[in-house]
């Protein structure tokens, strides 16, 4: 899968999910194409959601709601997943 298909499927299914103000999905991967263990078939992610949704739950049950939406993704084509709530 490339980036821009997987940026794409993660915004999709993550506003489809979660009541969002505000959705920003990076690709971060370029930080870590030197370190040892890495996948190119696997991207470093930077999830930054705007949502009252979410911040009515802790971090725990928020991070949790997301992983699950995102499970697939996660399994094959994800190898970090950075999460912040706004």
């Amino acid at each position: 899968m490339d980036i821009n298909n997987l940026i794409s499927i993660i915004k999709k299914k993550i506003s489809t999910n979660i009541t969002c103000e505000n959705l920003k999905v990076e690709d971060k991967t370029f930080l870590h194409k030197n370190h040892s263990g890495n996948d190119n078939n696997k991207f470093h992610i930077k999830l930054s959601i705007e949502s009252k949704e979410l911040k009515k739950m802790n971090k725990i049950e928020r991070n949790k709601k997301v992983y699950k939406i995102l499970s697939d993704e996660i399994s094959k084509s994800i190898h970090s997943l950075q999460i912040l709530i706004n």
